[in-house]
């Protein structure tokens, strides 16, 4: 059964940076396509970063330049460094295999504001 497990959110001034973690149970990140999800309140959730097995990103318009989505295989963990952080990051995040769902995590809250 997978498990994934998101953590490193927290309240931040615009401006500031995060790094959010994402560890997993049952699935070896190495392997599958990861990507970087979030919902803010009101909205559907949207994917916001990829990374291919091949080491190969994209990211969404609203966050290009600013996040940077990257992997670490030994620890099994992927990782969403976000820079320049705006209000309009407000949201909570999530992390899974868009080619193919899995359970979703908790998520972990990002609130921008000052």
């Amino acid at each position: 059964q997978v498990q994934l497990v998101e953590s490193g959110g927290g309240l931040v001034q615009p401006g500031g940076s995060l790094r959010l973690s994402c560890a997993a149970s049952g699935i070896i990140f190495n392997f599958n396509v990861m990507g970087w999800y979030r919902q803010a309140p009101g909205k559907q959730r949207e994917l916001v970063a990829s990374l291919t097995t091949g080491g190969w990103t994209n990211y969404a318009d609203s966050v290009k330049g600013r996040f940077t989505i990257s992997r670490d295989s030994a620890k099994n963990t992927v990782y969403l460094q976000m820079n320049s952080l705006k209000p309009e990051d407000t949201a909570v995040y999530y992390c899974n295999t868009p080619t193919a769902l899995r359970a979703w995590g908790q998520g972990t809250q990002v609130t921008v504001s000052s």
